[in-house]
């Protein structure tokens, strides 16, 4: 596969960035990145330019819309269109051109709402998605429908992987867009160097949640497009569980910030619970995370500060 050509979609982002360096230390020599501003995988002229253009043989789609709770709150028809029009042309397109393979990156967010813990791929179908990220979940989900559609009809090899929170070095910091753990950072970190007493974090603390280091997920992604071609989807994540209330003590402890936290349960929680089972990729292509929790956040802290010094 070391010869092959490979597209990334969204690679000038968190996880495309951390893709990227993999896959050359892999020694993966033809490798192109399609993004914004370059190329818009929303409008189908872009995505034509692409394959036109850089004539992949395989694509690995990473490219979305996406954001936290407030964010989903305030773009649900945006987070819909965006992602649904990115994966169907993406892979139409892929299968219009006899392309190798695509990898369909989904997201923690299709599952249902009260999907039993941990979440088994089997459940993916049993219920509704948590409704304040529902849109940008079914629009990811539907990369799944296609997928197996297409190799049913076409033998088109397209897989679908489901990451759970992804965190680390290179994050999203903007408060208007940022996920948990960036936005909880920042808030200490700034909350340190600016000499605040208190940090206001969103909900009760109670939802628990499970949290991927990018470097590992990456590390997934590459194993899949390299050992996997199967059409049932397949979690990949750390395999534990942790409540937002524990998350943001073990943040505020290594921030060193010694103020309070003060809870505004006046805003939502979100999912109440999220862990994958991950045993499926262990066993079809031998992946298992490595990335202690707790060095994760500390390399994550660590990036912040540097970052707002530059």
């Amino acid at each position: 596969m070391k010869d092959k050509r490979i597209t990334v979609t969204g690679g000038k982002g968190f996880l495309g960035t951390h893709l990227l360096r993999n896959l050359a230390e892999k020694g993966y020599g033809r490798v192109s990145v399609a993004d914004l501003p370059e190329y818009n995988l929303v409008d189908i002229g872009g995505v034509r330019r692409l394959y036109d253009e850089q004539q992949p043989d395989i694509v690995l789609h990473l490219a979305a819309r996406v954001g936290g709770i407030g964010y989903n709150a305030e773009n649900p028809a945006t987070l819909f269109y965006d992602n649904i029009m990115m994966g169907v042309q993406l892979i139409h397109e892929g299968y219009l051109r006899r392309i190798d393979k695509i990898v369909a990156l989904g997201t923690i967010c299709a599952y249902p709402k009260f999907t039993p813990v941990p979440f088994r791929e089997d459940d993916i179908w049993s219920g509704y998605p948590e409704e304040t990220n529902a849109p940008y979940g079914l629009a990811k989900k539907m990369m799944l429908v296609q997928a197996q559609a297409y190799r049913q009809q076409y033998g088109f090899n397209a897989i679908f992987i489901l990451p759970v929170n992804l965190y680390g070095p290179g994050d999203n910091f903007d408060p208007r867009s940022s996920h948990v753990i960036p936005a909880l950072i920042k808030k200490c970190v700034d909350a340190v160097e600016a000499g605040e007493e208190e940090v206001v974090v969103w909900g009760t603390g109670a939802a628990t949640r499970e949290f991927f280091y990018v470097e590992d997920a990456a590390e997934a992604i590459v194993a899949a497009m390299e050992r996997y071609d199967k059409s049932d989807p397949v979690n990949i994540g750390a395999g534990f569980e942790i409540s937002i209330r524990d998350l943001v003590e073990l943040i505020v402890e290594l921030t060193d910030f010694k103020g309070r936290v003060v809870w505004d349960a006046t805003k939502p929680d979100g999912q109440p619970r999220r862990m994958l089972d991950t045993t499926r990729a262990a066993r079809e292509f031998g992946f298992r995370a490595k990335t202690d929790f707790r060095e994760g956040l500390r390399k994550t802290i660590d990036w912040y500060r540097d970052f707002r010094r530059k």
